[in-house]
C-alpha cells in the first residue's frame, strides 16, 4: 500500500523550532518531487515548500522564506521540513505530498501537481 506519513508536529512557543518528517512506505521517493502544504483552521490549504526529486531545486512560499528549509534523504526514503523562528500564524495541519515525475530539477507548490498525500501532522505555535 502506497503511503506517506508525516510526523514531528507538536506545540511550540513563538520563535521556536520544529522538524517535520515525511516518510514513504510502499514506494520509493527517488522518482518523486515532494511538497509540503498546510491548512490553518478556516483557511484553504496552501503550499509551503517543495523539493525536486534530485534535491537540487527547492521552492518556498514567501511567508516561510528564510525560516523553513526542506531537504531529503532518499536512502531513508524521507523528506524533512526544518521550521525555525516559528510564528503563531504558522499554526496549521502540515501535509506532505509526492509527485511522480521524470523531471530532475523541478518542483511546484501547487496541489494539482501531486499524486499522493499524507494524513497531516498538527503544528501549533503559541504566542
Amino acid at each position: 500500500q502506497l503511503q506517506l506519513v508525516e510526523s514531528g508536529g507538536g506545540l511550540v512557543q513563538d520563535g521556536g523550532s520544529l522538524r517535520l518528517f515525511c516518510a514513504a512506505s510502499g514506494f520509493t521517493l527517488d522518482y518523486h518531487a515532494i511538497g509540503w502544504f498546510r491548512q490553518a483552521p478556516g483557511k484553504e490549504r496552501e503550499g509551503v515548500s517543495c523539493i525536486s526529486k534530485s534535491g537540487g531545486r527547492t521552492n518556498y512560499a514567501d511567508s516561510v522564506k528564510g525560516r523553513f528549509t526542506i531537504s531529503r534523504d532518499n536512502a531513508k526514503n524521507t523528506v524533512y521540513l526544518q521550521m525555525n523562528s516559528l510564528k503563531p500564524e504558522d499554526t496549521a495541519v502540515y501535509y506532505c505530498a509526492a509527485a511522480l515525475t521524470t523531471v530532475q530539477h523541478m518542483c511546484a507548490i501547487q496541489e494539482y501537481w501531486y499524486h499522493y498525500w499524507g494524513q497531516g501532522t498538527q503544528v501549533t505555535v503559541s504566542s
